[in-house]
């Protein structure tokens, strides 16, 4: 009963814990929300895009986030589940695809049957508090290190502290993007836009590939950590609730066994 009651104490803590983090990051994640949303309107639904281009989209990319901590619940295996799935709806004699893994959660479950598609490991994300400049720090490391013509990022929407949505953002390549909008397809619409400066189209849109994937990443990484400070607030509400009622059958049986020994002891006379 002792034992329960101390693991009560702690759950109901981290309970707390996870509920003041996560007031700390819900304004900027939703207020993150308007940086990607103009790509969207920019560019159309990449998703759709890249099932239409998918002959031309040989090099993919799985940028899968996670979380560096556990007792929050199943985003984590959710992540990863939905990485897997787009690893081998991706892969074939003239596809390639690769991970790119945030958070030791998700590095766990892909390096044991996954590591040679593994193209670089990022842990300890949230160790200081996200910010965008160290986010676009860590999108640049990525770019430097993989190949890619359509960037796949995986990670947990934040809806309420009850509830997230597993999603996928796509960023393209500067070369996929301009052989679409040259070709007249869903992207043509860019060539309308008029462009000042003395840059060359490919030079424009390695820019705009380059702060797209910064700014998804930003969102991205923040709406993940929402989620799992929420799930983590749930697990642990669980937790508690789960050792409330463990303890009360305990303190029954308890009271249950003190009696028949007092009944046994007096009859006795103990």
């Amino acid at each position: 009963m002792k034992s329960v009651k101390n693991i009560q104490k702690i759950t109901k803590a981290m309970k707390m814990v996870a509920a003041s983090k996560l007031r700390a990051i819900q304004t900027k994640t939703e207020n993150s929300r308007g940086l990607w949303q103009p790509f969207t309107a920019l560019l159309g639904d990449l998703p759709i895009l890249v099932t239409m281009l998918g002959a031309d989209v040989k090099k993919n990319v799985v940028v899968t986030i996670s979380s560096d901590k556990g007792l929050c619940g199943g985003i984590n295996s959710t992540s990863v589940k939905i990485s897997k799935g787009l690893h081998k709806l991706n892969s074939g004699p003239e596809k390639e695809t690769k991970y790119v893994i945030l958070g030791e959660k998700a590095k766990a479950q892909l390096v044991r049957d996954s590591k040679k598609d593994i193209e670089l490991i990022i842990t300890e994300l949230q160790k200081n508090p996200l910010n965008y400049t160290q986010v676009s720090v860590l999108a640049d490391e990525i770019l430097k290190n993989v190949e890619y013509d359509a960037l796949r990022i995986v990670f947990n929407k934040f809806q309420s502290v009850v509830s997230f949505v597993p999603t996928v953002s796509t960023v393209l390549s500067p070369e996929i993007v301009e052989r679409e909008a040259e070709s007249g397809g869903k992207l043509g619409d860019l060539d309308s836009y008029e462009v000042e400066g003395g840059e060359t189209k490919g030079e424009i849109l390695q820019n705009l590939a380059e702060f797209q994937f910064s700014c998804t990443m930003f969102n991205a990484v923040l709406e993940n950590a929402c989620s799992e400070q929420g799930a983590r607030m749930s697990a642990m509400d669980s937790s508690s609730r789960n050792a409330g009622d463990m303890l009360d059958r305990l303190t029954l049986t308890y009271n249950r066994s003190r009696s028949i020994f007092i009944i046994y002891a007096c009859f006795h006379g103990i």
